[in-house]
């Protein structure tokens, strides 16, 4: 056997890794696609499952956030002082009964709750979709003084909601801020099951 007809063992080995190599990449980006097409759509993303919180850490006056849907969901723990206001703000309302807003029919009550110490809304302004700021601090005096009870103000144009979310009367926003579905089992809240 001559040197020519001899095997180079080395190059062998570089030219099997280097197709093996390309075979990888080609095998990496044929099945790319094909994995992420099983991803969900932002369609569906959007449409968003049931959310779930265990609230129970939440302290009387407080609000704690839970995004849903990709929207904020204000959920505040309210005090007894906070639920005694409800009827003293309703003549600077305009829609005290929530008759023109969404909610669930369950919540179709002065709390626009299922449990009146807890609220559930959306932090989205009926106006333009700005956030409001919680404000719970009774008789501020850069949100009307005495006739400010507590509640949400949009910093935007400055809608003002009580802390039912009912919105006041004379600002840019037209509705109550919307209530989502919920549900309470003990101390977890489920946004999105009624």
């Amino acid at each position: 056997m001559s040197h020519a007809e001899g095997v180079n063992v080395q190059r062998r080995r570089v030219l099997i890794a280097s197709t093996a190599a390309i075979g990888a990449a080609g095998v990496a980006a044929v099945a790319t696609p094909f994995v992420r097409s099983w991803y969900p759509s932002a369609k569906a993303e959007a449409a968003g499952a049931a959310v779930t919180q265990d609230i129970g850490s939440v302290e009387a006056g407080q609000m704690i956030v839970i995004k849903y849907r990709g929207k904020p969901i204000f959920v505040v723990k309210r005090t007894e002082d906070m639920l005694a206001t409800l009827d003293s703000v309703k003549p600077l309302l305009s829609d005290p009964d929530s008759a023109d807003s969404l909610q669930p029919e369950y919540c179709t009550n002065p709390a626009r709750s299922l449990d009146p110490s807890i609220l559930v809304v959306e932090g989205v302004c009926t106006h333009l979709g700005c956030a409001p700021n919680y404000r719970p601090d009774v008789g501020a005096t850069d949100l009307g003084g005495n006739d400010w009870y507590g509640g949400f103000f949009c910093p935007c144009h400055g809608s003002k909601y009580d802390i039912a979310g009912r919105v006041y009367s004379g600002v840019p926003a037209p509705l109550n801020l919307p209530i989502p579905d919920y549900n309470m089992d003990g101390t977890i809240l489920t946004v999105g099951e009624a």
